[in-house]
């Protein structure tokens, strides 16, 4: 029996689901092995265009990091998977979360004029 075009998009979108849900489970783990080695975590989503979602951390104990989803709904499945507390906007108290060290600041003052350089001469 032959293969229909409506056949072969079902078939397709049920990869694509099949991936997007596989995905969603592996940032999951990520995420949860980011909170449990931070005494919990909170997240921020950011649309990053055609690059996907960025899922910014933030640890109880003020680490952060981030993951890169490939789109806003696998982004959101993973938190949700993980059971995190997602912020609208990376502000105020969940912003003053973040404890930053030297490495970030050498970073940051690196890419302004004058700043110290990030390589080892």
């Amino acid at each position: 029996m032959a293969e229909t075009a409506e056949n072969r998009t079902q078939s397709d979108d049920s990869r694509k689901a099949a991936r997007a849900e596989r995905r969603a489970a592996r940032l999951a783990k990520q995420i949860g092995a980011f909170a449990r080695a931070h005494g919990g975590a909170e997240g921020q989503l950011a649309h990053l265009g055609q690059a996907g979602t960025r899922i910014v951390l933030v640890g109880e104990d003020g680490a952060w990091g981030d993951l890169v989803a490939p789109s806003y709904a696998v982004a959101e499945s993973a938190t949700g998977k993980a059971g995190i507390t997602l912020h609208e906007d990376f502000d105020g108290d969940f912003a003053a979360k973040v404890r930053t060290g030297p490495y970030e600041w050498s970073r940051m003052a690196g890419i302004q004029v004058g700043g110290p350089s990030n390589t080892k001469g």
